[in-house]
């Protein structure tokens, strides 16, 4: 019999499962790649595969994880009852958690970079950060952070925050704090993004710092709206942006990986039926859809560690924010799923009307630094690479090494991982090969470039708004604090 007491097993009854799993995954790979399926089809049967081996793993259950069992024998039994409540405790809140929710609290230890909230409408409030220089540059920094999650993701905890790197830098920092949204505001669209979010943004900027033109940076989806809302002011014969800072952003959604292999015309329809006339995509369906992408680091750990061996989660900022999830309007993300996943047609010149008008992105000729992680699951860097044959001015490609987000929120104290830059190439592979690798965060690159577009030094301002614009609330406001319903 197999002694856990003594943590042996004897006739390797858990190393049969585990090598038994292990050839059955590669059967069921080898089988559906010999299927005669077109290429999307073994794509999409590939996810569904990997989701069913993923959790047919045998750590994944208590009969044949030996360290849940061993723990459940050396604790008598404390450990599963524990696993237990965790369980319930999850089932409650409907999600599995990942983090410590009672480690952190937005306003108190994540999101504390000094600031006052100076414009809001129904759909965002605006965040202005203040100076920690004595000269801050003339062209202030807007940042448009993606609004299918909360914008703290760029100002975690002082020592990982990109919005106090870019205030230290000598910049204004204007930011974008987009509204949970509710039933109230499920009737909001796209255009309403671009109008009442992101040119608003701009607008109310240009006019606190009497400045002709901002720096702007977008980050996913925040990107996407940024670049949207450049072309539609340029079709208005605009011109608000010196520069533009693209981050792990889609414009050309001709390889959206395998989140692109759960879009098609059958499932937008279902979604345009149903709320895209008015309602909500609520956070946890989009929770959940990008858990499963990588079940095996953000799903079956965590059920292991909480429900087979009664282990709390760890308190881990990144996490936390992970789980805070966001609504978004029905007709808002029907638009964007048929317009971009489903006809890639945001990359066609006038391909889009937005706001009234044809959206042209190579109308955008302004300098630009676009930025990708090589490990993104989400945004596959080839297809931010595509970004650079879109925009109408000088851009700047910088390829950083992690995931969407690890990639992204790469401080340079921690000095970990590293970058590649090259001149362009007409394709993602050849800039690949031409690239040269540098050690550390490309925040310090991207801060040097960002300082040739920001304008001349001036004296820092004194206080956060001016009489159009006063203050409304301390940052980082209301509106990232709400909860999703």
């Amino acid at each position: 019999m197999i002694d856990l007491q003594k943590g042996t097993d004897p006739f390797g009854w858990f190393e049969q499962l585990r090598i038994g799993h292990q050839q059955f995954a590669k059967l069921m790979s080898s089988t559906l790649g010999a299927a005669p399926l077109d290429e999307r089809s073994k794509a999409q049967w590939g996810f569904a595969l990997r989701q069913v081996t993923d959790a047919m793993n045998p750590a994944n259950a208590l009969a044949s994880n030996p360290e849940a069992l061993q723990l459940a024998m050396q604790s008598g039994g404390a450990s599963l009852l524990e696993g237990a409540r965790l369980f319930l405790d999850d089932l409650a809140k409907g999600r599995i958690s990942m983090s410590d929710g009672t480690a952190f609290e937005v306003g108190r230890n994540l999101a504390t970079t000094p600031g006052s909230v100076v414009f809001e409408n129904e759909l965002m409030q605006l965040v202005q950060y203040a100076p920690v220089t004595a000269q801050v540059h003339k062209r202030p920094l807007v940042i448009v952070p993606p609004c299918i999650n909360k914008f703290y993701i760029l100002d975690l905890q002082p020592e990982n925050s990109l919005v106090a790197h870019a205030v230290a830098a000598g910049h204004t920092v204007f930011l974008v704090s987009w509204r949970n949204v509710g039933k109230a505001q499920g009737h909001l669209t796209w255009d309403d993004y671009i109008e009442q979010g992101v040119l608003q943004a701009l607008s109310v900027s240009r006019r606190i710092r009497r400045s002709d033109k901002v720096d702007t940076l977008g980050f996913c989806i925040g990107g996407t709206l940024l670049a949207s809302a450049l072309a539609v002011a340029v079709a208005r014969g605009e011109q608000p942006a010196s520069s533009l800072t693209l981050l792990t952003t889609m414009l050309d959604f001709s390889d959206t990986g395998e989140l692109g292999l759960m879009v098609d015309q059958a499932m937008v329809a279902a979604r345009e039926s149903s709320i895209g006339r008015g309602g909500l995509l609520h956070g946890r369906e989009l929770a959940q859809v990008f858990a499963a992408l990588r079940a095996n680091d953000l799903i079956w750990p965590y059920v292991v560690n909480g429900y087979l061996k009664g282990q709390a989660p760890r308190a881990f900022d990144l996490l936390f924010w992970n789980s805070d999830d966001t609504n978004l309007p029905g007709p808002m993300y029907c638009w964007y799923l048929r317009q971009t996943y489903l006809e890639n047609r945001l990359r066609e010149p006038g391909g889009t009307v937005q706001c009234g008008v044809p959206v042209d992105l190579s109308s955008i000729e302004v300098p630009a630094f676009v930025y990708a992680s090589r490990e993104d699951h989400i945004v596959p860097w080839q297809t931010a690479y595509a970004s650079t044959g879109l925009l109408g001015g000088e851009t700047q490609f910088v390829l950083g090494a992690s995931g969407h987000i690890a990639g992204v929120i790469n401080p340079p104290a921690k000095r970990k991982r590293n970058y590649w830059t090259a001149e362009l190439q007409p394709q993602a592979q050849a800039w690949m090969e031409a690239a040269q690798s540098v050690e550390g965060s490309w925040w310090p690159a991207w801060t040097e470039w960002l300082g040739h577009h920001a304008g001349a030094l001036a004296a820092a301002p004194r206080r956060a708004g001016n009489a159009e614009f006063p203050v409304i609330e301390p940052a980082p406001g209301r509106y990232v604090k709400e909860r999703a319903e």
